[in-house]
């Protein structure tokens, strides 16, 4: 082969390569940077960048595609099973005895789930379809596996726009929220501080509410049951405390393993022609929107509780009922720190970010369930 033959081999390749797909392909390397120079949730972003570069030199994931990301796609993007073993993991991290010890926290972890609804109706205003605004107002629940669930059912078209911003505004919670939280509060709210004196929760409790709590969301929002079961047989696995080997595979290798390739493949459905579009601007532009609604709602609902208890509750734990657990949780902790440093409301805004992790999950099946309803 003379040397004339070859160069039309590489320039060919080369031209194929549009300045779309080089664009995208920096994009990837801007995730791959802010995951390991800035450590904005690298164990998702640093694969969503190197699968978005994959997806620009050809070697995307689709639906009816033949290579391996594509095998990755309908295997567990396609068939739901990389969120839902990612949600077993999670399960088994949590601890919902905070919440089930002060019940009225499941209220702020309601509150915040507001964005999602707010944004659904702006979305639909701005021509999106139910199907789609539905997708994008699930990104304000700030958790990236029920937003994959909900838009991979509904707009699988629009999947890697909204699992892109769900999972950056999950890492960039320490630099969107702090503002609103200061805004919404006054320093003397700041400053209020909450005994923790929680009602003890006996094990048999702990083992009852997973069950509990799937049979009943399972009966009333049927389209939720996967993600609620996941959540809470990785719950019942720790409480349990007779299969640490499954608990301990779970929170490790199980969800490790899942996030790993639920990120590769998320990327690799980056294209140039599905991510460089106006709506994907809206796309993030409306998700940032859902996030900061639900923290307005959640901070107004814990300035109403302080009000109704008479300055007993510090209206920061209301920030954190949104999902994104535990940072949310720490975050609120923080910043309640940050005013005195002797002023530990840490399991409050833990037991309100339990809530809201569970709110989250809820609140985007039952918005599945009436989606599909209307159909």
């Amino acid at each position: 082969m003379d040397v004339n033959t070859l160069w039309s081999y590489f320039s060919q390749d080369f031209l194929m390569l549009h300045l779309n797909n080089i664009v995208m392909i920096v994009v990837g390397l801007v995730l791959i940077y802010l995951a390991i120079v800035k450590e904005y949730e690298p164990v998702l972003l640093l694969p969503i960048g190197f699968g978005c570069i994959l997806a620009n030199l050809g070697m995307e994931a689709s639906a009816d595609g033949e290579g391996f990301l594509s095998v990755l796609y309908r295997a567990g993007i396609q068939s739901e099973l990389f969120p839902l073993l990612i949600f077993i993991g999670v399960g088994g991290m949590i601890d919902f005895s905070p919440l089930l010890s002060q019940p009225y926290l499941a209220l702020l972890g309601a509150a915040g789930q507001f964005g999602i609804y707010g944004t659904l109706l702006l979305a639909t205003l701005l021509g999106f379809s139910l199907d789609e605004a539905a997708s994008i107002g699930v990104i304000g629940a700030i958790d990236g596996p029920t937003a994959i669930y909900v838009a991979g059912k509904l707009a699988p078209h629009m999947l890697a726009p909204i699992a892109v911003a769900a999972y950056s505004y999950m890492s960039l919670i320490p630099i969107i929220q702090p503002p609103v939280m200061k805004l919404m509060t006054t320093r003397k709210e700041r400053l209020i501080r909450m005994e923790y004196s929680p009602k003890p929760v006996s094990k048999k409790a702990l083992i009852i509410f997973p069950i509990a709590v799937t049979i009943i969301i399972s009966i009333l929002a049927p389209t939720a049951a996967p993600l609620i079961a996941a959540l809470m047989l990785g719950n019942l696995l720790k409480e349990s405390g007779v299969v640490d080997r499954l608990n301990q595979s779970a929170q490790n290798e199980i969800i490790n393993v899942s996030t790993l390739f639920l990120g590769l493949t998320i990327g690799g459905t980056m294209t140039a022609d599905s991510f460089l579009n106006l709506a994907t601007l809206k796309i993030l532009g409306l998700g940032l929107l859902a996030f900061i609604l639900d923290t307005i709602m959640g901070l107004l609902f814990g300035k109403l509780i302080a009000f109704v208890t008479r300055g007993k509750i510090n209206p920061l734990i209301g920030a954190c009922g949104i999902s994104a657990f535990p940072m949310a949780g720490r975050l609120s902790a923080k910043m309640a720190q940050d005013e005195d440093f002797e002023n530990f409301i840490l399991m409050h805004a833990m037991g309100s970010n339990t809530a809201g992790q569970l709110g989250s999950v809820i609140a985007g099946g039952l918005l599945l369930t009436l989606v599909l309803a209307l159909h």
